[in-house]
């Protein structure tokens, strides 16, 4: 997950991991570090810096490792992507007004939504917030 607008830059993760070394199990890294490591110059973090970029970015070790069942990692994106919509105040309402009407009427939102989405040319599901950001992908102009 990432601030509205854009992505965390390296530099940002860096000083927030290293600024907040006791949340973050007393890890230190570098910008520069970040940068090997999402474009493959460098491999094989320490544990104590795995734990910590899982604890910044709010994912299990092996969310970032690729170690986890298929299920288990489309879950966890899965939870991104509703994290990252509901930072968005319209979303949020959205959302919120619907609790508590039976599931009939929250189906037919559903559709009224979607065909919104198909007469504006938009894909059914909105793309995962972030998509190549993760996992050790990297933007082009880091």
């Amino acid at each position: 997950m990432h601030p509205p607008g854009a992505p965390y830059t390296n530099a940002h993760v860096a000083q927030e991991i290293t600024r907040g070394t006791e949340e973050y199990g007393g890890a230190r890294v570098t910008e520069q570090y970040l940068s090997m490591l999402r474009n493959g110059r460098r491999t094989n973090p320490s544990p104590e810096l795995l734990r910590a970029l899982a604890k910044f970015f709010a994912v299990p070790v092996g969310y970032l490792l690729g170690d986890l069942p298929q299920s288990q990692a489309e879950r966890v994106e899965e939870e991104v992507r509703f994290l990252a919509a509901m930072r968005d105040q319209r979303v949020r309402a959205i959302a919120l007004r619907s609790v508590g009407l039976p599931p009939e009427v929250q189906d037919s939102l559903t559709t009224i939504i979607s065909q919104f989405r198909q007469q504006m040319n938009l894909p059914a599901d909105p793309p995962a917030p972030g998509r190549g950001e993760h996992r050790g992908e990297h933007r082009a102009d880091e």
